[in-house]
C-alpha cells in the first residue's frame, strides 16, 4: 500500500508541526495520536474515517483529531497537510 508521505517541517518546545503529502489513492492506514493533534488542508481533498463515520477534508478545512482515536485517511486528490501536535505525541499505527 503507498502512504503518504509525512515529513517533520519544524520542532519547538510544546509543538511539532508534520507536513502530509500524497497521491490520489495514497491511503495512510488506521493509526492513532497519542496526543490530540490539528490537520489543515493545504491544497486537494482527503477521506478521514474517524469513529466509525467519514467525513471530506477539503482546501481550508481543519479538524482536530482526538488523542487514541483510531482513523485513517484515504488521498482523493493530490494532498499536501499540516499536521500540528505536541512534541511528545507519536503517530502508532495498528495492526
Amino acid at each position: 500500500m503507498n502512504k503518504p508521505e509525512v515529513t517533520l517541517l519544524k520542532k519547538g518546545v510544546v509543538f511539532k508541526i508534520l507536513q502530509v503529502t500524497g497521491e490520489k489513492d495514497m491511503q495512510m492506514p488506521k493509526h492513532i495520536s497519542t496526543k490530540e493533534a490539528v490537520i489543515v488542508i493545504e491544497e486537494g481533498n482527503a477521506i478521514i474515517e474517524i469513529a466509525s463515520k467519514e467525513r471530506l477534508l477539503k482546501k481550508g478545512d481543519s479538524m482536530i483529531i482526538p488523542a487514541a482515536v483510531p482513523h485513517s485517511l484515504l488521498v482523493m486528490t493530490s494532498l499536501k497537510a499540516i499536521v500540528m501536535m505536541p512534541v511528545e505525541s507519536e503517530i502508532e499505527f495498528i495492526n
